[in-house]
């Protein structure tokens, strides 16, 4: 397993921080590219990895497990409502800084899952949940019919074409990620965001450098357009984030450009 322990502690010596999305970014674009921006990050003593995803815990230990992918320091999971370290190969919660998402999210999730039983075309995710329900949905669903949440305080984020996230209520990628940063006493100016859905929406309204990879959703595009420091990649995945670095010169040494 690679734990790329070689890295100082998160806000030493700190001059980047790519805080990535796993699916369709960090994990998309060519095998080469991949590489290259892998291999780039184990070599670089200075850059912390923040992986800032919708994929549970377990899915995330088991993808760093055999070294292939580069394992992060830090991890926001559950589409923004974990919050935890990555440790001897698994995610780590930082209780006290869940604890607000925690008390949000008390009681909610046996009344939204009664509530959506009467949405067609919805059908719950068979994941172990952290302060969020999930749903896969087909074309028989109508994102109208969310409306038998709006009285709960509860956000839902519909997005891949075929999912739908309720979460607690102001409660996402971009605000967890903002609340680990200041925690961690990181340089928000050193930060890169990467994504390619609209649930990576949040992430390029914190206003922080991001790289909005090739392949990127049409409503991520169109909901960033007014975002100066969202870079619109020509690369998909690996490849549009090492574009971006380049893009907010965000490292003295960064990786080569992908052709």
């Amino acid at each position: 397993m690679d734990t790329l322990s070689h890295r100082p502690m998160a806000g030493q010596s700190t001059r980047m921080v790519l805080a990535t999305d796993l699916d369709g970014t960090f994990l998309g674009g060519s095998p080469q590219h991949r590489r290259m921006l892998y291999d780039w990050l184990r070599e670089q003593p200075d850059v912390q990895l923040i992986f800032v995803t919708g994929r549970d815990p377990d899915f995330i230990g088991s993808l760093c497990a055999d070294g292939t992918v580069p394992s992060p320091e830090f991890v926001i999971g559950d589409v923004g409502t974990t919050i935890a370290r990555f440790e001897s190969g698994r995610v780590q919660p930082m209780i006290d800084l869940e604890m607000p998402i925690t008390q949000a999210w008390h009681g909610l999730a046996t009344e939204v899952q009664a509530r959506l039983l009467s949405v067609g075309g919805l059908r719950l995710q068979n994941v172990p949940f952290r302060h969020r329900l999930s749903y896969e949905y087909d074309t028989s669903f109508d994102r109208a019919a969310l409306t038998v949440l709006e009285d709960l305080a509860v956000d839902t984020i519909v997005s891949h074409g075929c999912f739908v996230d309720v979460l607690p209520r102001g409660v996402s990628k971009g605000p967890s990620l903002l609340r680990l940063i200041a925690h961690l006493g990181l340089e928000a100016e050193r930060v890169l965001v990467a994504g390619d859905t609209l649930n990576d929406l949040s992430m390029f309204e914190t206003g922080l450098h991001g790289a909005l990879v090739g392949g990127s959703e049409a409503e991520l595009l169109n909901a960033t357009a007014h975002l100066p420091r969202a870079h619109r990649c020509r690369h998909i995945g690996a490849g549009g984030i090492i574009e971006a670095i380049h893009a907010h010169t965000l490292h003295a040494t960064p990786p080569e450009l992908p052709l």
